[in-house]
């Protein structure tokens, strides 16, 4: 798998090349191309920022010699209406990759933005705020990127670097497993940490006997959840960790970590967040 930078231009480049196609009849038709300009670009709203190296590397793909001066780096909480980059280069790139850029620092900003909201309520209980594989496919490296950068925690990145299991995991066997059985038949075969899902206290139970890394609790009441961090607590053990998810909302996500739980997994941090309104002006 590809990381950083080499991600980067390759999503950049698949980006511009939707966009532009063949070219940009519009820009390339009426402005001349030794013609050179500047832009601010402008936070319409109060958000955290993510993607600058998208918006960049999608500047320089068009015009290399492009001078382009962040006044903020990505995780910064910026207020409404803040210069947070100029660009001088040449008008047709400018104008040509306008779009992409945008579409990248939107749409990632949207998602740390968001996730910041989340953290920001739930700090005063310490419950660290996650998120999920619920991704768009070929973006999840963006997308996890954009939610630490709001301050939360990347949950696994794939299939490959934890267990979780689920009871259809359990009942696919043949025979069927116990919770029991299915931790100690993956903890036998890899080092990497264990998580098990449950919906019900018995389960609950079940789990904690099998001593996982990490117990998530599925659509558990709040009341539910209390009662799981209690029974943790009278055993005087900090582990497994206990993370809720399921429904989590900005409504609710502040008595679910009023709880106790020690992680909240949100899938609408990657899913379900609004773009934050950014313009590119001339100057």
């Amino acid at each position: 798998m590809k990381k950083g930078p080499a991600i980067i231009k390759d999503i950049v480049k698949k980006a511009l090349k939707e966009d532009i196609g063949s070219k940009d009849i519009t820009t390339d038709f009426l402005i001349s191309a030794k013609d050179k300009s500047a832009a601010y670009i402008i936070f319409k709203e109060k958000g955290v920022i993510c993607g600058s190296k998208l918006a960049q590397e999608a500047f320089h793909e068009l015009d290399p010699e492009m001078k382009i001066t962040f006044y903020h780096k990505d995780g910064d909480l910026v207020p409404k209406n803040t210069k947070i980059a100029k660009i001088e280069g040449k008008t047709r790139a400018i104008f040509t990759v306008e779009r992409t850029a945008l579409n990248f620092l939107g749409f990632l900003s949207g998602v740390a933005t968001y996730t910041h909201e989340f953290v920001e309520k739930a700090a005063p209980y310490k419950a660290k705020i996650l998120d999920t594989r619920k991704t768009t496919p070929g973006l999840r490296n963006l997308e996890k990127y954009a939610v630490k950068c709001g301050g939360g925690t990347n949950h696994r990145f794939g299939l490959y670097d934890m267990a979780l299991i689920k009871d259809n995991h359990r009942h696919a066997c043949h025979p069927e497993i116990s919770i029991q059985e299915a931790v100690r038949l993956i903890r036998k075969r890899t080092n990497k940490q264990i998580q098990v899902e449950v919906d019900t206290l018995d389960q609950f139970m079940q789990a904690l006997e099998a001593k996982p890394d990490l117990i998530l609790l599925d659509n558990m009441t709040t009341r539910q959840l209390k009662k799981a961090v209690d029974i943790r607590k009278k055993m005087k053990i900090k582990k497994p960790l206990l993370e809720a998810s399921g429904g989590v909302s900005l409504r609710n996500v502040q008595s679910i970590a009023k709880t106790g739980v020690d992680r909240i997994s949100i899938g609408s941090l990657t899913h379900s967040p609004r773009s934050i309104d950014i313009s590119l002006d001339a100057i």
